[in-house]
């Protein structure tokens, strides 16, 4: 694990990656370390190939975190560095700080969820109630099933950056209108969070904002991460970038304070520090003890409360969850001026990947078309539950280390890599590179000559691959099918 750990290490791209070492656990298996280097190099091809400007990514087996690098710049002008303990704006996942902080308040008999919203904010008055239906509780905003609009406020804020204050938001609500009844449709709303971090304030006596840090950031050792920007140290905070406009241009985006909306999506937060959120819930889990919840009104929380019409997507309170093939996802995804996050645990297999990105076309969210915690949950997680099966299964003979890396011509970039028990070489930056792999077997025992025994019939099927090796000992040139690639790492 040592060698394979260093091997990422001292890997110099143009992304100028940084990582760190992994926990001593279930990823020295060779079929978990084969595919946390596919990750690994998938991740950096299509920062490259979509000049995004960085990302960070962990991954959390259980409550050891088992990968955890950051990819590209923090800022590109400055080519400052990502690292996992670069700060990025999480936006919504604001949303579950203060869903826990409703439910420690209701678990102290403070409130009820089934309350009406005014029983606690009588500002709250927006028109076209309807009299037949059932008022607005705390219970339909923390489920999205309240109705009510998406924002509040006047201003076009999410495209000039205007974000209204809390006071602006209550002036301003009683002219807006419900859009449907309560429990009628699942209906996203900003606003709803808005009015749940006031309940937290009005209930506990205490301003939203040291409140969470006090019964939820602090009591989780998350010291980096701060719910308004002047709790946090912004010389550490990633720089947000728009999307690649059709000229290849970004937009670098300010530093915007959300202002109103703290509560809905004002948390600051490094992959670092997400990695102890997610570890604290399997700990709770696990014990079924109380730290900061009781692990009773977590499970309660990840609970599906509502369910679309198709069962594809759930949602709790306030955690989401997405039925996928394999498993069951649950957690929250942001978007933010500059920024897109997403933190989801697979509880069954006590997995969870957090990533973490600084422009507006980065895809880390699960069901995105090139999702990277959907690669990682399926690379990963399935090599898990194969390592559990087959325990002492061998990886690849550490003679063909040497070969591993990126091989590049005009037509495409191959990665050579030990994967899954096998020498293989495959397109990396594809959008689902194991479809196509193309196995490599020895001819007479060479550590240089290949026969491509499975893959595409279209490729060179049958026939040789062969690497050049520099003094080295390093292979610098690889031929395959009348085509010659060049190595770039």
């Amino acid at each position: 694990m040592k060698k394979f750990l260093e091997c990422l290490v001292m890997v110099v791209t143009v992304l100028a990656p940084y990582s760190v070492r992994a926990e001593e656990g279930l990823e020295q298996h060779p079929l978990v370390r084969s595919n946390i280097e596919l990750l690994d190099a998938w991740v950096e091809s299509q920062l490259a190939y979509k000049g995004i400007p960085g990302m960070c990514v962990a991954i959390v087996h259980d409550q050891q975190v088992i990968y955890s690098r950051g990819f590209g710049y923090a800022n590109i002008k400055s080519k400052r560095k990502t690292t996992p303990d670069t700060l990025y704006r999480i936006a919504s996942h604001s949303k579950l700080f203060t869903a826990i902080s409703i439910m420690q308040l209701r678990d102290a008999g403070h409130l009820h969820l089934d309350d009406p919203v005014e029983t606690y904010l009588p500002w709250f008055n927006l028109k076209g109630i309807d009299k037949q239906s059932p008022p607005v509780t705390l219970r339909q905003l923390m489920t999205h099933s309240s109705g009510i609009p998406r924002e509040g406020g006047r201003e076009t804020y999410w495209t000039n950056f205007k974000f209204p204050t809390i006071d602006e938001i209550i002036h301003h609500i009683s002219n807006q209108t419900v859009v449907f009844p309560t429990e009628v449709k699942w209906k996203y709303s900003n606003l709803a969070y808005v009015l749940l971090g006031e309940v937290v304030a009005v209930v506990s006596g205490n301003n939203f904002e040291d409140y969470v840090a006090d019964n939820i950031l602090k009591p989780l050792n998350m010291h980096h991460s701060g719910v308004t920007l002047s709790s946090i140290n912004k010389k550490n905070l990633a720089t947000g970038y728009s999307r690649r406009l059709p000229d290849g241009t970004r937009q670098e985006l300010p530093i915007i304070d959300i202002k109103g909306l703290t509560a809905a999506g004002g948390v600051t937060s490094s992959v670092a520090d997400m990695a102890r959120f997610v570890s604290w819930q399997f700990r709770l889990l696990n014990d079924g003890n109380t730290e900061v919840l009781k692990a009773s009104t977590l499970r309660e929380m990840q609970r599906i409360h509502w369910l679309d019409s198709k069962w594809k997507h759930g949602f709790g309170l306030t955690f989401m969850s997405f039925k996928q093939k394999e498993r069951v996802l649950i957690g929250h995804s942001g978007g933010y001026p500059g920024f897109l996050t997403s933190t989801f645990i697979s509880p069954e297999e006590k997995l969870a990947v957090i990533v973490f990105s600084n422009s507006l076309d980065a895809q880390p969210t699960p069901g995105d078309p090139l999702s990277v915690a959907d690669r990682a949950f399926e690379w990963i997680g399935n090599a898990m539950a194969k390592a559990k099966e087959e325990p002492n299964k061998k990886g690849p003979k550490a003679k063909y280390r040497s070969l591993t890396g990126t091989y590049r011509c005009i037509w495409w970039d191959w990665r050579v890599l030990e994967l899954d028990g096998e020498l293989v070489a495959l397109n990396i930056t594809h959008p689902h590179p194991k479809k196509t792999i193309s196995i490599l077997k020895p001819l007479n025992n060479s550590e240089t000559m290949f026969k491509i025994t499975e893959g595409d019939p279209f490729f060179p099927l049958g026939e040789t691959v062969s690497f050049t090796i520099s003094k080295d000992g390093t292979a610098r040139r690889m031929v395959s099918g009348r085509a010659e690639f060049t190595r770039v790492d």
